[in-house]
This record gives C-alpha cells, sequence and structure tokens, in this order.
C-alpha cells in the first residue's frame, strides 16, 4: 500500500454545511476502504488547511479517483501529497551513489 498525505479545505458550500461534515468524513472512509485504501489518521488543523488526512491506496489511480470523487461532492477541495516511509527515503538516499 502507498501512504498519502492528503491537505484538505472546505469550499463555500463545505464550510456552509460544517455541521454535516462529520457525516461526510465517514462516507469518504467508507469509499475509500471499498476501494481497497483505509484513513490511517485523520486531524482538524488550524492554519493553512482545514483538515489533514493520512491515508493509504494500492496505487495513484485509487487515490486519483478518490480525490475526483471528493471533488465532485462540492465540499471539499484537496491537495495530495505521495509519501514515502523513512526506509524507502533511506533507500533513496542511499541510491543516490
Amino acid at each position: 500500500m502507498t501512504t498519502y498525505i492528503v491537505l484538505i479545505n472546505w469550499t463555500e458550500q463545505g464550510a456552509k454545511n460544517v455541521r454535516d461534515s462529520p457525516k461526510r468524513l465517514d462516507a469518504a472512509k467508507k469509499l475509500l476502504g471499498d476501494m481497497g485504501g483505509t484513513f490511517k489518521a485523520f486531524y482538524l488543523t488550524m492554519g493553512e488547511c482545514d483538515m489533514v488526512a493520512v491515508v493509504e491506496a494500492p496505487d495513484d489511480a485509487v487515490l486519483a479517483r478518490f480525490a475526483l470523487i471528493l471533488a465532485a461532492g462540492g465540499n471539499v477541495k484537496t491537495r495530495t501529497l505521495k509519501a514515502f516511509p523513512e526506509f524507502a527515503y533511506r533507500e533513496i538516499i542511499a541510491s543516490l551513489g
């Protein structure tokens, strides 16, 4: 499984319906689970992003479909970062020679 950091901001629509946000989070967790992925962590944040999720998905295409489905709902905008665990980071750096 590949790990991704998803930076999330409410749209104007999402902010107006913020009280429904926990239900939307539950639906997003189910959707990703049905796609073979999982939420590893979720945070409400202060600052540049409204929320941050750490998720795992089988591949980039699955995560792209997931993000597009979220965007189509109109409540959030996302930015996704592919995350490399420490062992992969060390391998990548070591391969530089």
